[in-house]
């Protein structure tokens, strides 16, 4: 006999229900698992060691630069496992999710407790709220011609569709992940911010140390290794990242908010969301981050049960949540059509101010 109280999918014109209950459908997906992340946690530091060890090892040079690209997305799978341990997510222990989590970022060369306060704070707590959340945050036409010529070039560049990895590099990572400016975080000042960038800087310096020796002990050019080694590898890791966080939350149907009461009555865990598929088994392959939707609904839903989670919210919402089918053409025409936001009608516009997509319906 069926379960009576089981959740049925939500008509399409029914309210949406409060984030707790929707929650509580996805309860029992929330069970994680010790040495299910240490064991992906291995796996992935000796993917990459291997990767490393190739473009050292192998003597053709295209074999080499594979190896240093192939590395970047390794370094982008450690990042998830890394994401996952920030957000108490990838094992019941929360010190042990601290350490792991740590180890998993040295690769991408991110500070822990700074990715703590932007991300789990301040992303997920106010995703898409202008003036708050800052991840992929669009200008109004205002602000963008108030911007200096090269600031505006900048804006042209990060929304051209070829220049996520810039964007994540310059005005996520450099301004608020190594050793930011306290203006940057509210004026939060923790001794913790400072030690975790140290420690990211030290693991650079001992994974630059470690090419250069390997370079002298194998009679081969250190600049060589070192580009294909180091900066092949974060190139690839930055591009990788701008692209990933563009995709979950820049879409002609996505929506920002300037006003704080119209954004919660937006429910914006489920609205400001997209979930990206892709042929091939490649979400797999980076543990299943693009299933987005389900993450920002419940954050301690750990990576391996994010699959079933996003598709258990889909049969329950219908019509509720964006999903989106990858391609570039799909990619090139968000980027054309996604370049500031205007307020006041609630759409995208290109630069010159006119519309692109249609208004946002509101939320009474």
């Amino acid at each position: 006999m069926p379960d009576s109280a089981a959740p049925q999918p939500l008509p399409t014109n029914a309210a949406l229900p409060h984030r707790k209950v929707i929650r509580a459908w996805l309860l029992p997906l929330a069970q994680r698992s010790s040495w299910r992340a240490l064991v992906l946690l291995a796996v992935d530091y000796m993917l990459l060691t291997a990767l490393l060890a190739g473009v050292v090892g192998l003597e053709p040079v295209w074999l080499k630069l594979l190896c240093g690209l192939a590395a970047g997305f390794v370094i982008g799978r450690l990042f998830v496992i890394g994401h996952d341990g920030c957000h108490h997510s990838l094992t019941p222990h929360r010190r042990l999710n601290r350490w792991l989590g740590r180890i998993a970022f040295l690769p991408s060369l991110t500070a822990y407790s700074l990715w703590d306060v932007g991300h789990n704070a301040v992303h997920h707590g106010f995703t898409n709220l202008k003036g708050v959340d800052f991840v992929w945050a669009p200008l109004t036409q205002a602000e963008f011609r108030a911007l200096s010529p090269l600031g505006r070039l900048m804006q042209r560049i990060y929304r051209s569709g070829w220049g996520p990895g810039v964007y994540y590099l310059v005005e996520i990572w450099w301004k608020k992940m190594m050793f930011p400016r306290a203006s940057s975080l509210g004026n939060t000042r923790r001794a913790i911010f400072t030690w975790d960038c140290l420690l990211v800087t030290a693991f650079a310096a001992l994974w630059i140390a470690g090419l250069i020796a390997a370079a002298w002990l194998t009679y081969q050019s250190a600049l060589l290794l070192l580009l294909l080694g180091f900066v092949v590898p974060l190139f690839f890791w930055f591009h990788m990242m701008g692209f990933v966080i563009y995709g979950h939350h820049t879409h002609v149907k996505v929506c920002w908010h300037d006003d704080r009461a119209a954004w919660q009555r937006a429910q914006p865990f489920v609205s400001t969301t997209v979930h990206l598929t892709f042929p091939w088994q490649i979400g797999t392959l980076v543990h299943h981050i693009m299933e987005h939707t389900a993450h920002h609904v419940d954050m301690s839903i750990p990576l391996y049960q994010l699959k079933a989670a996003q598709a258990r919210l889909e049969e329950l919402l219908p019509g509720r949540i964006v999903v989106q089918r990858f391609s570039w053409r799909w990619y090139f025409d968000t980027a054309r059509a996604c370049k500031l936001y205007d307020f006041r009608r609630r759409c995208w516009t290109d630069f010159a101010g006119r519309a692109t997509s249609p208004p946002a319906r509101a939320v009474l």
